[in-house]
């Protein structure tokens, strides 16, 4: 199963946060399954970052590529495609991150892991 991991839940992930579910983690630790990030996430986490919204335990440029490596997450960049999947989603979603964390799920016939329930208005399978 091709996973995309919606940005919170790659952090609790690498944090051990108990948030996280176990359904989530059961899947996220399931070498059987392919496990990707969105560049869109780290984009979120950079701007998050830099306003004081959210704390690194790490300088950005360490912590992400050794987290990506070490947990064997692949990054998932930002296609023609996922955008062009963006422009006819309807607007059941705001968040322009989460927009496009489901239309790359769409494009790439993905399942996403998130807590949000939004997400289930949309046409793709969500794990929680």
């Amino acid at each position: 199963m091709k996973l995309l991991l919606d940005t919170h839940i790659f952090l609790w992930f690498i944090a051990g946060d108990l948030k996280l579910s176990l359904t989530a983690r059961t899947l996220i630790e399931d070498s059987a399954n392919e496990k990707f990030v969105s560049a869109v996430s780290l984009w979120e986490i950079a701007i998050k970052h830099s306003i004081g919204k959210l704390d690194l335990s790490d300088d950005f440029d360490v912590l992400f590529p050794k987290q990506l490596e070490m947990n064997g997450f692949e990054m998932l960049a930002v296609k023609i495609e996922h955008l062009s999947n963006l422009i006819s989603l309807p607007f059941h979603h705001r968040d322009p991150f989460d927009r496009l964390l489901i239309a790359q799920t769409i494009a790439e016939n993905m399942q996403i892991v998130s807590v949000d329930r939004v997400f289930d208005s949309y046409k793709i399978t969500r794990h929680w």
